[in-house]
């Protein structure tokens, strides 16, 4: 039986093809339907809901609990979960289950590379391969320099530094962030320091299922140091599409609808700022 080394190093044996799946990621589980083993996937966290077919497959948990009579009854070849906030989670179904927990991505590179690692312990590597054409190519730099900030709530503000992938694909678009080399994943924001740091241009996230609006956003900032900055100036203040995590999900949607997303910010708030004068 073939064996493959997770983020632990542990030694992971593996035989394909897979029948029965679980994913506790909902990174993993869009790119497992994305590579075409959707249907060897028989369980998923509450959060998974890329794309629509996973909302069909049977939810055994959240992102750091998890039904284990579901689990038994399932009986899995294989359970996927990531580093960082699912190490808990999966020392505990190590103990039991065949666990792969892969590295969660501080960088758009890493994402690419998460996909292909998935390809691999699934037995999709071409699959996988093609995948990662399609992604790479949504991204390229920019011909832009800015100041940014970005704030998502995940039950309170959170911002983000030079660990994180949400930083790095920032910096890679061309912006700048008050946080750039602090040497953290996440953070809680310090609004002196950002307005002083005077972003032109500010992105807001809602919490997962609730989403924003752009006047509550506004509204929240009004009575912050925020509202001394060039962005809440110029209304360069944007807010995240649709209900489900964006930025805070590193899947391959983060290619195929956060980046595009992204440069139409940047294009189009160039354009109001030009027209503003």
């Amino acid at each position: 039986m073939p064996e493959y080394i997770d983020f632990r190093g542990r030694k992971v044996e593996i035989t394909f093809p897979l029948e029965r799946i679980i994913s506790l990621n909902p990174s993993i589980t869009e790119t497992l339907f994305l590579i075409g083993i959707g249907d060897s996937i028989k369980g998923v966290s509450a959060f998974c809901r890329r794309p629509p077919e996973a909302e069909s497959v049977r939810k055994i948990g959240s992102y750091s609990t998890y039904n284990e009579n579901i689990v038994d009854e399932i009986s899995p070849e294989l359970i996927l979960t990531v580093s960082g906030y699912q190490d808990s989670l999966t020392e505990k179904l190590s103990s039991k289950y065949r666990i792969f927990q892969l590295e969660l991505p501080s960088t758009p590179f890493g994402i690419l590379d998460m996909v292909n690692r998935i390809g691999v312990v699934t037995g999709k590597i071409k699959e996988s391969q093609e995948l990662q054409r399609r992604m790479i190519k949504e991204l390229f730099p920019l011909n832009t320099r800015k100041r940014a900030y970005l704030e998502i709530d995940l039950g309170g503000p959170v911002t983000f530094g030079s660990e994180s992938y949400i930083t790095s694909t920032l910096n890679f678009l061309g912006l700048e962030t008050p946080y750039d080399s602090t040497p953290s994943e996440w953070l809680k924001p310090d609004y002196d320091l950002i307005a002083g740091f005077d972003p032109e241009i500010i992105f807001m996230e809602g919490k997962m299922f609730r989403g924003m609006n752009r006047e509550d956003a506004i509204n929240m900032l009004n009575d912050t140091p925020m509202r001394e900055t060039s962005a809440f100036r110029n209304g360069q203040i944007f807010t995240t599409p649709g209900k489900l995590d964006f930025f805070a999900h590193h899947g391959p949607d983060f290619f195929f609808s956060v980046i595009p997303w992204l440069r139409s910010c940047l294009i189009s708030g160039n354009k109001e700022h030009i027209n503003s004068k």
